[in-house]
């Protein structure tokens, strides 16, 4: 049982140190690009609506960080509200492009070195594109802070320039709940 405890505290061990490194690398990237961010730890939660709720905003405060794949295999970060789902014809349009999809979680990691849930552009493991839509003009917006149960607070205008993003309309609203 004694080898058990020990796999639990370095399996803890391990994430408390993850999510520390995403913390920096978001800082690091950050301070780099002039932007300024404020980290700000919270519980975790297991929506964007209930991440929303921690931290007193409505969810079209917070900033969804997407990982789309380009079918010749890049990627790109399409950053849209989170009551707002991506507009996939405007996007493809913007792109370029016919195709663009939703990898699996699994590949979102290794494409940006955060698990779903911390995505964020900033301190990404490759420095994708960046599109941004442009109903954040203005605002100061929560998004991924690279570990779970923290929020970075950003101003979306200096997100934009300091991660030169594609402003456009890029979003629609999410169809109504049953």
């Amino acid at each position: 049982m004694s080898g058990t405890g020990i796999l639990w505290t370095t399996g803890r061990l391990n994430r408390i140190v993850n999510n520390q490194n995403g913390i920096d690398r978001v800082q690091q990237d950050a301070e780099a690009r002039g932007i300024p961010v404020e980290i700000v730890e919270r519980p975790a939660a297991d929506s964007l609506e209930g991440a929303a709720a921690l931290l007193g905003l409505a969810p079209g405060d917070i900033m969804k960080s997407l990982v789309v794949k380009r079918h010749d295999g890049d990627f790109l970060f399409a950053l849209i509200p989170g009551d707002r789902q991506i507009s996939w014809p405007k996007l493809r349009t913007l792109v370029g492009v016919n195709k663009l999809s939703m990898p699996h979680q699994d590949v979102a990691l290794e494409a940006t070195g955060y698990e779903r849930g911390t995505i964020t552009p900033l301190g990404s493991s490759t420095a994708w594109p960046v599109y941004l839509d442009a109903s954040f003009t203005g605002k100061r917006v929560a998004m991924g802070a690279g570990a779970h149960g923290h929020s970075a607070f950003v101003d979306a205008d200096a997100l934009a320039t300091g991660l030169d993003a594609v402003v456009a309309d890029i979003s629609d609203p999410l169809p109504p709940r049953d």
